[in-house]
């Protein structure tokens, strides 16, 4: 690990989109039932491709999601393969209101610390 990494914005990038993946899986399956290559275009078009996570990093967080009764799957054909249609629980939408609060108070304090520092320095 570099001492240069908290200055590569990859590295913060990297950091954000691992704990958004989750955030955003519960968003797209809110809306409606998807399958993980759906959810992963999803996941895309809703941040305009700033958090786009693989299939293979979704998969490991809906079987987590499963095994915590926060989301069901059906085996469903879709275009001739046999996927897993993913649905979220009553519990997963609860888990996806608690997520929205928790987000919406760590980025009100993020800018809210942020503009406080300009302010102190448009003073000085």
């Amino acid at each position: 690990m570099s001492s240069d990494q908290y200055l590569d914005p990859r590295y913060w990038n990297g950091l954000l989109k691992m704990g958004l993946s989750r955030f955003f899986i519960l968003r797209v399956l809110y809306t409606n039932p998807a399958h993980g290559y759906a959810i992963a275009r999803q996941i895309a078009s809703l941040t305009r491709d700033c958090c786009s996570p693989s299939e293979a990093a979704i998969y490991p967080v809906l079987k987590e999601f499963v095994q915590g009764g926060y989301v069901t799957f059906e085996k469903s054909k879709v275009s001739g393969r046999e996927r897993k249609v993913y649905t979220l629980t009553d519990k997963g939408r609860q888990a996806y209101e608690v997520a929205v609060d928790a987000w919406r108070e760590t980025t009100e304090a993020l800018i809210e610390a942020h503009d406080e520092q300009r302010q102190k320095e448009a003073r000085c």
